[in-house]
């Protein structure tokens, strides 16, 4: 039942004192958001509000405070292997993850130095300024392509808030590495600079693009074209099975995207999410394989959650297939988004342990899947930029 206009303000205010007396100005715009949702199908119970207030608290209290790490959040560092992750350090300070979960405080409507996280973000940013090389490739640890667009879209996400000029100057860095590194495929791989590309590292380069390029900084629009026409070419169609009659396996995966380009690739839910992502990111919107991706994406759900969700420990394949997947949704249209994402919040809020984590069975680690989940969650408050239609 939709919650009248006052009652969802007095909820928004409630939330943003029991913090810890949030400046008022941090209070109103926390009202606002929630009053904006009175228009939208999806209004913030109780239940998901708390959810993502007891993920900030946790997140809080694992950043690290002090020593050669300060302000990260301490993950295994690594990559995806098959099924698995394989990680090349342990018990470091993820710069991806702390990209993240950075980004989960922003999406509460809270900012660098400002209310009652304001600390924990100033540390965290400044972790990831820190990080930014001379080139422009934000690394630590040995951290990859990954970490790097999510750094990228996170300063970006800051700067189009704050408007800070110490950001700016880094963030363009950031900005040029991932067009210098853009292939002759048009995408990116794990590694700077890879003569081949992935969908899933794709998507994360062109939404940090998308981002800076909404603030004023300077994107290539050449570089957006490339890459999109690299997702498009990953959709598997009817049309793509008949160049290559040998490729029956994805019969039923039209509408998927596969993982590289050639239709040899493996194509799942999280890749589809990734390239209908991806796709609107480019401000590529009425494509046939956005509708086909869409409904893929509707069918498999149920499934995907299964298999990926609770019973697997939160599968990193589970974390990213529904951070992108509640953004295509989202884009895509209320009569789309409401079903899925409502489907995607009850099984979060399954998921998150007495703590207030959420589990990463495979992947970087706790603090991943609490900064996705509370990112995923977080959607509808539409504080973050890039989270608005």
């Amino acid at each position: 039942m939709r919650r009248t206009r006052s009652v969802v303000r007095a909820l928004a205010l409630g939330l943003a004192s029991a913090l810890g007396a949030a400046p008022l100005a941090a209070q109103e715009r926390e009202a606002r958001a929630y009053e904006a949702l009175d228009t939208e199908p999806i209004v913030v119970t109780p239940e998901h509000a708390q959810a993502v207030e007891r993920g900030l608290a946790w997140l809080a209290q694992a950043q690290v405070l002090e020593g050669r790490d300060a302000g990260a959040w301490i993950s295994k560092i690594g990559y995806k292997l098959n099924e698995g992750y394989q990680h090349t350090a342990a018990d470091r300070g993820h710069v991806g993850v702390t990209s993240l979960a950075c980004m989960a405080f922003l999406a509460g409507g809270h900012l660098p130095g400002r209310g009652p996280y304001g600390d924990v973000v100033e540390r965290g940013l400044s972790f990831v300024i820190n990080s930014v090389g001379d080139d422009g490739y934000v690394t630590h640890a040995g951290s990859r392509m990954y970490s790097h667009a999510f750094a990228t879209l996170f300063l970006a996400e800051v700067f189009g808030q704050t408007h800070r000029q110490d950001i700016r100057g880094k963030l363009q860095l950031c900005v040029d590495f991932i067009v210098n590194s853009q292939n002759a495929e048009g995408g990116w791989r794990y590694e700077p600079y890879a003569v081949t590309s992935d969908m899933s590292i794709v998507v994360c380069q062109v939404m940090a693009l998308r981002a800076a390029r909404n603030i004023g900084i300077r994107v290539p629009k050449s570089v957006i074209d490339r890459a999109a026409k690299y997702v498009v070419d990953s959709a598997v169609t009817e049309n793509s099975l008949l160049r290559h009659p040998g490729a029956a396996y994805y019969r039923n995966e039209i509408g998927s995207f596969h993982y590289q380009k050639h239709d040899g690739s493996r194509s799942s839910f999280p890749l589809t999410a990734a390239g209908v992502t991806a796709l609107f990111g480019a401000g590529v919107y009425s494509d046939h394989s956005i509708d086909q991706g869409i409904r893929y994406l509707q069918s498999n759900l149920a499934q995907f959650n299964f298999e990926r969700g609770r019973q697997a420990g939160g599968h990193y394949f589970f974390w990213y297939g529904h951070y992108y997947g509640v953004q295509a949704m989202y884009t895509a249209g209320a009569d789309k988004w409401e079903s899925y994402f409502t489907t995607v919040r009850d099984e979060l809020l399954r998921m998150q342990t007495p703590t207030g984590s959420w589990p990463n069975s495979v992947g970087p680690g706790e603090p991943f899947g609490t900064a996705m989940a509370v990112l995923i969650l977080e959607i509808p408050y539409r504080f973050l930029p890039i989270f608005q239609r």
